[in-house]
């Protein structure tokens, strides 16, 4: 019993340092990556993945949102780069989400918006 509850205590200080609340976020970061890896180990109330594979360039986006009204998106090119967009409007991920074609969505309702702010 004693092994179980060592056992127990050490995966929880684990699980505890690879994530943080959603809510604990900074508003600004010291760049894109850092706010990708932050907003991947924190702890959203809304996860959601898009189906991407019918995209020629977008390979995959997930949705973050603490509060289910706006959120971070993160999506990764055909080329493997990967882009963050800050304070998304849930309305506009489901849109996304339902577009027959998610670069022309994107395009025409993402593209230089929603921008994560920087320090």
């Amino acid at each position: 019993m004693k092994r179980l509850i060592t056992l127990y205590f050490l995966l929880a200080m684990m699980l505890s340092c690879h994530s943080q609340d959603c809510h604990k976020l900074p508003e600004r970061f010291t760049s894109y990556a850092q706010a990708i890896s932050l907003v991947k180990r924190s702890t959203f109330k809304i996860e959601e993945t898009a189906n991407t594979s019918n995209s020629s360039w977008i390979t995959s986006a997930k949705y973050y949102s603490c509060d289910g009204n706006t959120g971070y998106l993160i999506y990764t090119t055909h080329k493997g780069h990967e882009y963050i967009h800050n304070e998304l409007p849930t309305y506009i991920w489901e849109e996304f989400k339902k577009a027959q074609s998610k670069g022309s969505y994107y395009n025409a309702n993402l593209k230089n918006r929603y921008q994560v702010k920087l320090k």
